[in-house]
């Protein structure tokens, strides 16, 4: 449902930069069902892949077959920087932690000098977030996971909200929509606060509430339609038909 999701806020005229797993599911099902004209790229410098088959890792050859372009990873970071190429890049991201204006932790949990989980960090993460147009964020929605602080700020979202990303010297970018496993969440324009965009059916308001370690608005009566039977086909049979990352 979440790779469903967040292919359908996929369109033509984007350039997705995602990984492998989950972001990949759902850049490749855009692309062979809403999005047929969108352009995949990865960290490695792979621009636009014929992806006949999903990759393992963004290093395995299936991700440089057919591409038009085969560059490296300052190549992708610099094609995200570029002025031209930047505003219309797509990143697919996720975290640790995330707050209520869609700033990210993938660093560590609790003190960063003496933490009680060290994460990855940042991993590029933080240039993604920093450099492109529009960020999509993959979470799994756990209370611990939505917290009304960061233990520590690894990839900017909209910061204190407001206008306060753009004060700060961001000129482009910021979170668009944030895919959970209950539901789709946008951010308020102006105060750029997060809120419920649509639930996926059968889940109900009070479980978002419990499962979220903030306020937000909460009443939206929009429902997630169902994957149709062409995008789970899709999804299934053409995506991942070797069952790599889907069960």
């Amino acid at each position: 449902m979440m790779a469903i999701a967040a292919s359908r806020r996929i369109s033509n005229d984007d350039t997705v930069f995602c990984g492998t797993g989950l972001p990949l599911l759902a850049a490749m099902t855009a692309k062979k069902t809403s999005a047929c004209d969108c352009v995949v790229f990865f960290e490695t410098g792979s621009l636009d892949p014929n992806l006949l088959e999903i990759p393992l890792s963004v290093a395995d050859p299936r991700v440089m077959y057919g591409s038009s372009c085969n560059g490296g990873l300052a190549d992708a970071f610099a094609f995200m920087q570029n002025r031209r190429t930047g505003p219309n890049v797509v990143g697919i991201l996720s975290g640790a932690q995330i707050d209520p204006y869609g700033n990210l932790n993938s660093t560590c949990i609790g003190d960063y000098e003496s933490p009680s989980v060290r994460l990855p960090g940042s991993g590029g993460a933080c240039d993604v977030a920093s450099l492109v147009g529009r960020t999509i964020i993959f979470m799994k929605h756990e209370r611990r996971r939505f917290v009304k602080e960061l233990d520590y700020l690894t990839s900017p979202g909209w910061l204190r909200g407001g206008k306060s990303r753009e004060n700060t010297g961001y000129i482009r970018g910021g979170p668009e929509h944030v895919i959970t496993s209950l539901g789709v969440f946008a951010f308020d324009e102006s105060t750029k606060h997060m809120y419920l965009e649509a639930r996926y059916q059968g889940v109900e308001i009070g479980e978002i509430e419990k499962r979220t370690g903030f306020d937000m608005p909460l009443n939206a009566r929009r429902v997630e339609p169902l994957p149709t039977e062409s995008e789970l086909e899709v999804l299934y049979s053409e995506v991942d038909p070797n069952r790599l990352y889907l069960q």
